[in-house]
């Protein structure tokens, strides 16, 4: 994927979010960038905690209609 690409994960209940974001990830060179979104209420502490966990920069969290989008960078 390409720098800017988003991977919609809207409808994904905990934890399959964060697996298919790491699914994702793996292809990804790194320092590319990721826009995925999501409607699991639970994503706001489980996506911050996986980038925090694998080293992946957060570069941004904000909340949109439905759900939250966030921003991130491959380690």
């Amino acid at each position: 994927m390409s720098d800017g690409d988003t991977l919609d994960l809207r409808g994904l209940k905990c934890p399959l979010p964060v697996l298919r974001l790491r699914k994702h990830l793996r292809d990804l060179a790194s320092g590319a960038k990721i826009r995925i979104e999501t409607t699991d209420p639970l994503a706001v502490i489980d996506i911050p905690h996986f980038c925090q966990e694998a080293g992946h920069p957060l570069i941004s969290n904000e909340a949109v209609d439905g759900g939250h989008a966030f921003v991130i960078e491959k380690a």
